[in-house]
């Protein structure tokens, strides 16, 4: 039987976009369920709540992958993002703990700077493969984001700052909910090394909160630092989009 009849008979890789990135979020949605009972066996965060933030994640992914992913492979770049979408849905579960100590504290700050060693490594993949797409942009956007503002909440309910430490989390999302309100912040960006240099700093400035040896005072410097260039970022950005005419 030839390949295409067997692939017609029902065997072998699945058809469409959709099945293909399908078989790939079940495949990490294992690992992370599985590493999700892990810290519930450890008493450092609520596996159900990784399990539930990695749903919402594959759902984003099913429904909006086809509007904008023009290749039929889902690709190694977006397999890396959804690994990092995996592991910051577990760090996200040790908000629902206690401040971890010792070596839990040690291996969630370990998730943390593995995160954002992969972080840069999908859009390498997605320009060697040749599967760089509106989609695989987004998607790593959005993952970072997200872990940022976990960053931010963890950082917040670990002590090591006050509410306003929100702030570096939310950003992103006000900006981009006043783009909804103001046309002009709505255009797109052009590629900004600037502006992935502060993602980095943020990243790292809050992954180094988790370490149980970061207090305060020390702790509230470092994330209002990080604040205060994020702040900078976002005002430049800001002004060039508001600087730009509205297209007839």
């Amino acid at each position: 039987m030839t390949t295409t009849s067997t692939r017609a008979a029902g065997f072998g890789w699945p058809h469409g976009l959709a099945a293909r990135a399908g078989l790939w979020i079940q495949a990490v949605g294992a690992a992370t369920a599985l590493a999700a009972m892990g810290l519930d066996a450890l008493g450092v965060g609520w596996g159900a709540a990784s399990i539930v933030l990695y749903l919402v994640v594959a759902a984003c992914i099913i429904t909006r992958i086809g509007a904008s992913h023009p290749h039929e492979a889902f690709g190694p770049a977006n397999v890396v993002t959804l690994v990092r979408a995996g592991l910051v849905a577990l760090i996200a579960a040790t908000l629902f703990a206690p401040a971890p100590s010792g070596d839990a504290a040690l291996l969630i700050g370990g998730l943390a700077f593995l995160i954002l060693a992969l972080d840069g490594v999908d859009g390498w993949l997605a320009r060697r493969t040749g599967l760089a797409s509106t989609f695989g942009a987004r998607f790593d956007l959005e993952i970072d984001a997200l872990f940022v503002l976990v960053l931010s909440a963890l950082a917040f309910t670990n002590g090591k700052a006050g509410a306003w430490v929100f702030l570096i989390g939310a950003m992103r999302y006000a900006f981009f909910f006043a783009g909804r309100l103001t046309p002009k912040l709505e255009a797109p960006l052009p590629e900004s090394m600037r502006r992935k240099a502060v993602c980095v700093i943020q990243i790292a400035a809050l992954g180094l909160l988790l370490l149980p040896q970061i207090e305060p005072p020390h702790s509230v410097w470092i994330a209002a630092s990080a604040l205060g260039l994020l702040f900078c970022s976002f005002a430049v950005d800001i002004r060039h989009l508001l600087s730009r005419p509205v297209p007839a």
